[in-house]
């Protein structure tokens, strides 16, 4: 939600207190907090105010890599913290956004490992999916989730307790913010347009309790997408789902 990770936030949240966090990720709650944005972003613009603050009158000499599914450094860029920072964006963006003609009626969202270590870790392949399937669509999510929903419960934890994705939408705009509540937000608006399927290692009445339905396999999971969808629906699959950042194209 502050639109690229990296640049800024190496000092701000890297060395920031619980406090500046809390503020920080609560402005994620706020219209213009997406991947891939930047200008009008409200948490990249807090962040970027915190390090004015933070190394007002200080040279800071910055190195910001791009790298690779396996950890390896693509690209490296040095010097001035906004100027690498830049150019690191400009990579990441050939490398990690898929520029898609329009939504599809069935998405295959896979969540490579590690990020498929836990419900909330998983949340990341949901986004991605979730920006590239249509209204009425089905979104399908493949993790093991082998340490469960995760350490953070806040995002099962309120939509477990609503009654609806519309009422997770507004309990989390109306509640005290906690840490998680943006995910669980994202979610529930997924839901509001789409289904989300879920193929895991889950207990199935976790998944139905989220508002989502649990699969089997996932050749299951697409055949039934297919029944309902039609045979002449649009598939696409995600295979490194927590990485990879549908955008639509302009014009589209």
């Amino acid at each position: 939600f502050a639109g690229y990770t990296g640049g800024r936030k190496s000092l701000f949240p890297g060395l920031a207190g619980y406090k500046t966090v809390w503020a920080n990720h609560k402005l994620s709650m706020q219209p213009g907090s997406e991947s891939l944005i930047l200008v009008g972003n409200p948490v990249h613009e807090d962040l970027r105010e915190a390090l004015a603050l933070g190394v007002a009158g200080k040279a800071v000499y910055s190195i910001q890599l791009v790298l690779d599914k396996e950890h390896r450094v693509g690209f490296a860029a040095a010097g001035d913290l906004e100027d690498s920072f830049r150019q690191a964006v400009a990579v990441a963006d050939r490398q990690f956004v898929l520029d898609i003609d329009r939504p599809c009626e069935v998405v295959v969202a896979v969540a490579p490992h590690p990020m498929d270590c836990n419900f909330y870790q998983t949340n990341k392949a949901i986004q991605s999916g979730g920006a590239a399937v249509r209204e009425g669509g089905i979104l399908i999510v493949v993790s093991e989730c082998p340490f469960g929903l995760g350490e953070n419960q806040t995002l099962y934890d309120l939509l477990a307790a609503s009654s609806s994705p519309a009422e997770a939408l507004q309990r989390a705009a109306s509640e005290e913010y906690r840490l998680g509540v943006q995910q669980a937000a994202r979610i529930a608006a997924i839901l509001q347009k789409a289904q989300i399927w879920v193929v895991s290692s889950l207990k199935d009445e976790e998944v139905h309790a989220m508002f989502m339905t649990p699969f089997a396999s996932v050749q299951q999971a697409v055949d039934e997408a297919l029944r309902l969808q039609g045979e002449a629906a649009q598939v696409l699959f995600l295979t490194e789902a927590s990485i990879t950042v549908p955008r639509l194209r302009r014009g589209a």
